[in-house]
């Protein structure tokens, strides 16, 4: 899809407001996820986490914005530890390994930039 084309049927409405965080909704034991934006060079995914919950360690071939909107995460990049919480965000770098886990119930918003 180019981005001169109209968002699929899941993503947010062009040129209207929208509350992000409440998107997507906490489900018990589970991770749930909507893509907000879909074009070539972007991806921009809202996820909700249970508390426990996480993404084990994986790389992508992307750099990688993780805001945290609510709550509190630890996200490993590399080996390297960071506590994140709302309000913060964290680089994630093309081809590093890198996991999250939720320490409390959390909603962030992932920028996949594919340029």
């Amino acid at each position: 899809m180019s981005s001169q084309q109209t968002p699929g049927k899941r993503e947010i409405p062009v040129a209207e407001v929208v509350c992000v965080i409440d998107l997507v909704n906490y489900q018990d034991g589970a991770v749930v996820s909507r893509v907000l934006v879909n074009r070539a060079t972007t991806t921009v995914t809202l996820f909700a986490f249970d508390e426990g919950q996480g993404l084990s360690e994986h790389t992508s071939p992307f750099d990688a914005v993780a805001h945290l909107l609510e709550g509190e995460a630890e996200i490993v990049v590399s080996g390297k530890l960071l506590r994140t919480a709302a309000g913060q965000a964290v680089l994630m770098p093309a081809n590093q390994p890198h996991s999250l886990k939720a320490l409390s119930k959390f909603k962030m918003l992932l920028t996949m930039i594919r340029s």
